[in-house]
């Protein structure tokens, strides 16, 4: 079927994208697209955005795109001034000069700060979005790289800092250094300037695992009680055993390491005195509960660790759906009914109890991170953001280490608004799926519309526990603005609802999510607010094999498909490395049971021809550097639907990766080419 697509400089692949991208070219870059591209690309680079921030030492720091830098410039900010768009942002490191002197397409994927010099940090670079990276220590006073500093290969990468002279390095240079699914194995301690191949290795994963890292804390995060002397570091590894679970060791100054002992099936958070974790079985506590309990290395305590504590236990639809560890704070986040509560626990306080803080009126979404960029840096300060889809987000300071002050939330700033959402409404309504579990889902209503007729870009995901959440976007406000309507679907696959909702759609439970997201295609029919030539489906990556099945198993119910960076070969998804790390999600396509499961759906073999099924419009977007998911499922896909006399369009960008990243213009223009194929298919009247 194909095969010869998989294979990127074969000149038949090379031939084939040419001219399907010509094909969509002429189809898709119409006036309204390029109207589109250039709204969207005046709102990557609003000189009024919301600054996000974090703080290192006496500066505040930002990563923001501009007309004048379309990939990106680091800027820095003393920290006594306001965060604000209007203030004079001072430029540390400037990608696009950076990739013209290079002569590539470098993508910014952060920096990690040096707990004990915060001016020294390890900037972290990917090749055109891949997920292929690179670490290069720059000097923050000298505002330059450093000479014979911290520099390591282009590969599936993690660092973090052991001590100014040394890092705890995890890369994927090599077949041995990498898992089956060619994530990081193995750990090193890497000196300053030393080739990272020839370091020494302090922790392995298995070859079966899908990767490895590691987590420093130090004494300065530490109070006297703790047993921390100023030269002590606690290091904990982690090895992701599949997507989902994982087992921690930890170790006091490179002694043998002591386990962790939570089950394999948590999520878990850390600092240097606790663990906290939410249980995904009911091994020990029931699954769903938050868990905090004290690390099994006391610090240089003889004392044991006391019992661990059960902060929160699920009910009905109340979920924990984040949370975090600061130095002296656990913080969390409840969902009751899909609407967001924040706890807070003082860890200073052995008989302190979790308790809620109060947030403003309307927020869908919530949000939190330390002001410092390292716990080590300063105080337990937090960030926090509340957002929806038709508010902007606003960010507050919670200053939580000063305990002389009742704790508020603070405004620091709030984001321009990027459309006029006067008379839009947001709506969380239910769809019963074919198995009578509710399926929750939010419809966001543009201001007028015509009930029976109205454009509905519903999108999905649905796989690997990944909860979706309301967000404030220029893009779908534009798309509200022209008369659409937009739904995000909150099916089971995803973590909006715990492991259970999870779990009901692994493996031979796929159909689940296929059904979910169906039944709300039919709910939104059956309330009268569309017919299915209005509706488009859409999705990416995993959401891309939920709308491959949806073209393949459900063509009645939609008027297009917008497939993006899709797996939709389930017979052949793990001969690629990536892959491989997928198996626990889907199955395993060499297990014949398994393989059975998989082939009842997988898109590409579920193709029939023309002359028996009419299927509706198809947009299928993929990127020739997507090393997650090989853009193969997409050519092929699109290659047996025009062989069995279907008329697909496809376009594979040249850059960007899986998450579709680069310069202004071309981020842009991707998103810009998708709704040209909804303006063309869904929106147009009735015959």
């Amino acid at each position: 079927m194909h095969l010869y697509l998989e294979t990127d400089d074969d000149a038949r692949t090379l031939d084939f994208v040419a001219r399907e991208n010509a094909r969509s070219d002429a189809a898709l870059k119409t006036e309204a697209f390029a109207a589109d591209a250039a709204a969207f690309k005046a709102m990557m680079e609003r000189e009024d955005k919301l600054i996000h921030f974090t703080r290192r030492g006496d500066w505040l720091t930002t990563f923001r795109k501009t007309a004048r830098n379309p990939m990106g410039v680091w800027q820095r900010l003393p920290a006594d001034q306001a965060p604000v768009p209007e203030a004079a942002w001072e430029t540390m490191f400037d990608l696009d000069a950076y990739n013209a002197t290079a002569g590539r397409t470098w993508i910014w994927r952060g920096a990690v700060t040096c707990p004990w010099e915060p001016s020294r940090v390890l900037l972290s670079l990917s090749d055109g979005g891949s997920d292929l990276r690179l670490f290069r220590e720059f000097d923050c006073k000298s505002l330059s790289f450093v000479t014979g500093g911290f520099e390591t290969p282009l590969a599936r990468s993690h660092a973090s800092w052991e001590s100014l002279d040394s890092i705890l390095y995890f890369g994927s240079i090599d077949r041995a250094s990498a898992t089956q699914s060619s994530w990081p194995r193995v750990g090193r301690r890497v000196a300053r300037g030393q080739d990272v191949a020839s370091a020494e290795t302090v922790f392995a994963a298995d070859d079966s695992d899908v990767t490895a890292y590691a987590t420093v804390y130090g004494s300065e995060m530490a109070g006297q009680s703790d047993g921390l002397s100023a030269d002590d570091r606690l290091a904990i590894f982690t090895a992701v055993h599949t997507i989902g679970t994982a087992s921690h060791v930890v170790t006091k100054n490179a002694a043998p390491p002591v386990p962790v002992d939570i089950p394999r099936e948590s999520d878990a958070g850390f600092n240097h005195r606790f663990c906290l974790w939410r249980a995904k079985t009911d091994e020990r506590v029931p699954s769903g509960s938050l868990v905090l309990q004290e690390l099994p290395v006391r610090l240089g305590s003889d004392r044991p660790p006391s019992p661990a504590r059960v902060l929160f236990t699920p009910s009905d639809r109340r979920f924990c759906t984040d949370f975090a560890l600061l130095r002296d704070w656990c913080v969390f986040t409840i969902a009751d009914t899909m609407t967001p509560r924040l706890f807070l626990l003082d860890l200073g306080n052995a008989e302190a109890e979790p308790f809620e803080l109060a947030l403003p009126d309307g927020v869908e979404t919530l949000s939190y991170y330390p002001l410092y960029s390292d716990l080590h840096l300063g105080d337990d300060t937090l960030i926090v953001s509340g957002q929806g889809f038709l508010r902007p987000p606003t960010l507050y300071r919670l200053a939580l280490s000063d305990r002389t002050r009742p704790l508020v939330l603070q405004p620091i700033a709030a984001s321009p608004s990027y459309f006029d959402a006067s008379g839009m409404s947001s709506l969380l309504l239910e769809a019963t799926s074919e198995d009578g579990t509710a399926v929750p889902y939010r419809l966001v209503l543009p201001a007028t519309f015509e009930m029976g007729a109205l454009p509905v870009l519903l999108y999905g995901y649905g796989g690997f526990e990944v909860p979706l959440q309301p967000y404030y976007s220029g893009v779908t406000g534009r798309w509200l603005a022209q008369g659409g309507a937009y739904v995000q679907a909150y099916i089971r696959g995803g973590g909006e609802f715990g492991a259970e909702w999870h779990r009901a759609a692994k493996r031979e439970g796929r159909h689940r999510a296929f059904a979910d997201f169906a039944a709300i295609a039919r709910d939104l029919v059956a309330r009268g607010y569309s017919k299915p030539r209005h509706i488009a489906c859409n999705g990416g990556s995993n959401g891309g094999l939920l709308t491959g099945v949806m073209l393949t198993r459900y063509p009645a119910l939609f008027g297009a498909v917008w497939c993006q960076v899709p797996v939709l070969d389930m017979l052949r998804f793990h001969t690629f490395p990536a892959g491989r790390a997928w198996m626990d999600e889907y199955g395993d396509p060499d297990n014949a049971q398994d393989r059975e499961a998989m082939l009842a759906y997988s898109p590409l073999q579920a193709v029939r021809p023309a002359a028996e099924v009419a299927y509706p419009p198809i947009y299928i977007e993929s990127s020739s550097n997507d090393d997650r998911v090989h853009p193969s499922h997409a050519r092929r896909f699109a290659a047996q639907l025009r062989e069995l006399g279907h008329d697909p369009v496809f376009h594979e960008f040249t850059s960007g990766g899986h998450g579709g990243e680069g310069d202004t213009a071309a981020s842009a223009a991707r998103v810009a080419t998708g709704y040209s194929f909804l303006r063309q298919t869904i929106m147009t009247p009735e015959a």
